[in-house]
């Protein structure tokens, strides 16, 4: 993992129940074109749990938090993005930045 960029790491956590996953996967899945065509966005993941289904987890790599919450958050991609993951905002269990730590390691 590249950490010599000081970028800020976005985790939302969610509990999204069964009846709803297909929307959920799907409407991420449309937002991550918005992200996607940020200048501040440097990548997503989205995660399903195994051991328990209904939680999901959202990392989002921004360039800075301020970015995130000055750049993105006022640009003309954020209410599009927010539109399609705004049914599910009720199911968010956490929605926090992390900064990275040297302590880290990926099999490349």
């Amino acid at each position: 993992m590249e950490t010599s960029r000081n970028y800020a790491v976005e985790i939302i956590r969610y509990n999204i129940p069964e009846d709803t996953r297909k929307e959920f996967e799907a409407a991420y899945l449309q937002a991550g074109t918005h992200l996607q065509a940020s200048p501040y966005c440097l990548g997503y993941q989205v995660i399903h749990g195994n051991d328990e289904p209904e939680r999901y987890i959202v990392t989002i790599r921004w360039t800075s938090k301020s970015d995130h919450l000055n750049g993105f958050r006022k640009s003309a991609a954020f209410m599009p993005f927010f539109n399609l993951v705004k049914p599910f905002y009720n199911n968010i269990e956490e929605m926090k930045h992390y900064d990275l730590t040297a302590n880290s390691w990926l099999r490349q």
